[in-house]
């Protein structure tokens, strides 16, 4: 199935960023327009899910936004990679828990790149390295169109994350590719999105 496939190579604000998403999903609602897998980062920038609690913002100064994706409160912010998908499920399998799954193993894969041992945990989505949170999935699915997706920490200011319990975390419980292995990463857009898309195609 084609995927239409966007690299930002500048900074995309959330709002803009959410703007294109709903309008894709709308045009896919109507049977028109492409599935999307959109690689991009974000300025720093706080969101909250539908989940989330004003008791997990720390720091009452920063500003957040709501967003209509599950989950908590959580950043963005440069240096993370955020990868939107708008899939529509009416032609794959009305699937959830498989998609999520998908997205799971597309992430591990791509650590495994860089030999970082990612795992999944049964009561806090996301992956996980040695008890911290590395990469974050949200999601949100309106008849059978999922969009949102998923963030991969590689080389961002953790600090930023004392400002907030991130998905309801302890906020030390975060972790990158940089602090992991001590090195950036670089030209990986590529592989990452072609791990992806195989996943993708087998929902």
């Amino acid at each position: 199935m084609s995927i239409e496939v966007k690299i930002s190579k500048t900074r995309v604000s959330y709002k803009i960023a959410m703007k294109f998403l709903d309008k894709r999903v709308e045009k896919l609602k109507k049977n028109k327009g492409k599935e999307l897998l959109w690689v991009l980062e974000h300025p720093t920038t706080y969101t909250a899910g539908i989940r989330s609690n004003t008791s997990e913002i720390i720091d009452k100064n920063i500003k957040i936004i709501n967003t209509k994706r599950g989950g908590k409160i959580t950043l963005h912010n440069p240096g993370q990679k955020i990868i939107y998908l708008v899939l529509d499920l009416n032609r794959r399998k009305k699937d959830i828990r498989k998609l999520i799954t998908a997205i799971e193993t597309s992430i591990t894969e791509f650590l495994e790149l860089y030999k970082i041992k990612g795992k999944k945990d049964i009561k806090n989505i996301g992956i996980w390295v040695n008890k911290k949170k590395i990469a974050a999935i949200g999601l949100k699915v309106s008849r059978w169109i999922a969009y949102h997706g998923f963030s991969i920490n590689i080389n961002n200011n953790l600090e930023e994350y004392l400002k907030i319990s991130p998905c309801g975390l302890n906020n030390k419980q975060v972790t990158s590719i940089y602090k992991e292995k001590g090195k950036k990463i670089k030209n990986f857009e590529k592989k990452l999105i072609e791990i992806t898309i195989k996943n993708m195609n087998k929902i």
